[in-house]
């Protein structure tokens, strides 16, 4: 969900690797990276476990959505 909500709030296409396996005593990770579009739809998720994962990333769309949702223009810089 969190990392949706970045995707939405920064119009931009988010690339979440994930890690997996035993990655110390009692902490196991199960994968499932994502690439997620500036809307927050997932593209690709990976399973449990290892894997690739692949989406093609439309740059004509993404800024047909920055001119739409100027959001990233309104912002204040310190």
């Amino acid at each position: 969900m969190l990392l949706r909500a970045r995707a939405i709030e920064n119009l931009s296409y988010v690339v979440a690797p994930a890690q997996y396996g035993q990655n110390a005593p009692g902490r196991r990770t199960y994968g499932r990276s994502l690439i997620i579009d500036p809307w927050g739809l997932t593209l690709a998720q990976a399973p449990d476990g290892e894997g690739l994962i692949m989406a093609r990333l439309d740059y004509e769309r993404l800024q047909r959505l920055r001119r739409e949702l100027p959001c990233l223009r309104h912002r204040r810089l310190p």
